[in-house]
C-alpha cells in the first residue's frame, strides 16, 4: 500500500506562491492517478487537481486553471501543485491521494488513499 505525506503549506499573501509536494512510498507513484484536494474552513472537501498516471491527462478546477500546475517527477516519486497568484479563498488543508487507475478524476470518493494533508493559509 502507498504511503503518502504532504508538504510545503504555510502562510503566503495574497499574490504569492506555494509549491505543494506530495511524497510517496511504499510503492511507485507513475503507477497511479493522482489528485490534490483541499478543505476550506466551514468548506467541503474539492478536487483541485489530478494526474493521470503515466503521462496521460491533467484537470484543474475551473477556480484555479492558470494559477496551479500539477505535475510528477518520477525520479523523486513525487508529485507537485505549484501555485501562484494566490487568493485568500484558497485557504484550506490540501490533501493528496491516489487511486490505481489510468484516468484521474477530481472526485474524492474515487481515491481510496490519502496523505494527512497540508495547511495552506493566505492572508495579509
Amino acid at each position: 500500500q502507498v504511503q503518502l505525506v504532504e508538504s510545503g503549506g504555510g502562510l503566503v499573501q495574497p499574490g504569492g506562491s506555494l509549491r505543494l509536494s506530495c511524497a510517496a512510498s511504499g510503492d511507485t507513484l507513475d503507477n497511479y492517478a493522482i489528485g490534490w484536494f483541499r478543505q476550506g474552513p466551514g468548506k467541503e472537501r474539492e478536487g483541485v487537481s489530478c494526474i493521470s498516471r503515466r503521462g496521460g491527462p491533467t484537470y484543474y478546477v475551473d477556480s484555479v486553471k492558470g494559477r496551479f500546475t500539477i505535475s510528477r517527477d518520477n525520479a523523486k516519486n513525487t508529485v507537485y501543485l505549484q501555485m501562484n497568484n494566490l487568493k485568500p479563498e484558497d485557504t484550506a488543508v490540501y490533501f493528496c491521494a491516489v487511486h490505481f487507475r489510468f484516468g484521474c478524476t477530481l472526485v474524492a470518493g474515487s481515491y481510496p488513499d490519502w496523505g494527512q494533508g497540508t495547511r495552506v493559509t493566505v492572508s495579509s
